[in-house]
Parts: structure tokens; sequence; C-alpha cells
């Protein structure tokens, strides 16, 4: 009976739940053979049908759309300048390039398959997570967020792994401050595809 005196919000909650969930079971499960996509269908698809048909909500109340684009590609053009110069040093770190280098990718298949893959990896932590978050956690969802984002990281270097928790908090900061989880999918994009190429992951 003193479940009833808990006030919460249900959508926060469900959230919550549904973001760890399909976190999950993309893990387990491969319904599209073409991993990518099969990420975007857990990451992306779900989600926005649970905004649709169970929240009764707009998905541009959970980032997905332009929001403030003139901070937004300001921020995207920074952050990808800054990124070049500190991967050209990073990635030429033997864990990076033990781990990206031997990729042996196309630069076309790389750049395809990242964009499909974090399209939907940054809306589920960026967009519906963050934005569910921040109804009840204000500014500390930019960080909370982070925690889920930077544990999914555990098996990559740990160098990239430990600094997870402050670029997630980044990447939640640009999707606050415009509104959109796009820019900071941008920005990930360009990191991914920067790393590969400085590591000589590239077939």
């Amino acid at each position: 009976m003193r479940l009833r005196e808990l006030k919460v919000d249900w959508k926060v909650v469900a959230s919550i739940v549904v973001s760890t969930s399909v976190l999950i079971l993309q893990c387990h499960h491969e319904v599209i053979d073409y991993g990518p996509a099969n990420g975007l269908l857990f990451w992306l698809v779900i989600p926005l049908l649970f905004v649709i048909i169970v929240y009764r909500e707009s998905p541009s109340e959970y980032g997905f759309r332009l929001g403030d684009w003139r901070a937004g590609l300001l921020l995207t053009a920074a952050a990808c300048a800054g990124i070049a110069i500190v991967m050209a040093l990073l990635a030429r770190t033997s864990s990076l390039q033990s781990y990206y280098g031997s990729r042996s990718v196309e630069l076309g298949d790389l750049i395809v398959d990242s964009a499909v893959e974090l399209f939907g990896w940054e809306f589920i932590f960026r967009g519906f997570l963050l934005f569910a978050l921040y109804r009840v956690c204000g500014p500390y969802a930019i960080v909370l967020q982070a925690v889920p984002f930077a544990l999914l990281h555990l098996g990559k270097p740990e160098l990239e792994t430990l600094s997870c928790i402050f670029g997630g908090s980044a990447f939640g900061y640009v999707a606050w401050r415009t509104r959109s989880f796009l820019y900071p999918f941008l920005i990930h994009w360009f990191l991914l595809t920067i790393t590969v190429v400085f590591a000589g992951g590239l077939a």
C-alpha cells in the first residue's frame, strides 16, 4: 500500500525501463541481418513508437528536431576541430590501434555503417533518455544519461571507456543546449570515423 505514496512520472519510469530493455535486447537478438540496422530498430524505432503511441507525444519533445541549429552547427564544428587534433595523437596509442586498426574497412562502408548505427545510439541516450530524465532530474540528466553510455563501452580500450562519462556528458550538454540529438550524433559520427582513419583501420 505504501507504493501509492510514491509520486512518480510514469513516462520517466517507462523511458528508463525501455532504454535499459532495448539496450539488452539488441545484444541478444539479431532481428535484421545487418548490425547497424538492427541497432537502429532497437534504439530508434522502438523508442519512437513508445513516444508516439504510448506517450502520445511528439518526437520533437525528445530531441527529434533541428532545434537551435545555429548553436548546433557552431558546437559541432568546434567539437570536430578539437576531436581531430586530439585523436591525431591518441589514435596512435597501442590500445586504440590494436582495437580500431584491425578493422580493415572501406571508407565508404565505415561512413555509412557508423552513421546508421550511431543515429539510433545517439537517440536512445541524447534524445529519449536525456529529455525524459530532464523532467524530474533537471541538469543532472546530462550526466545521468552518460552513465549507461559509458558502461556500454566496456570491452573497448580503457582510455576510451574512462573518457565516456565525460564525453557522454558533453554530448548530453550539446543535446540539451540545442534541444536536439542530431548535433551529438554528428560529433560522435565524426569521432568514430576519424578514430578508425587515424588508427589505420581502413582497408
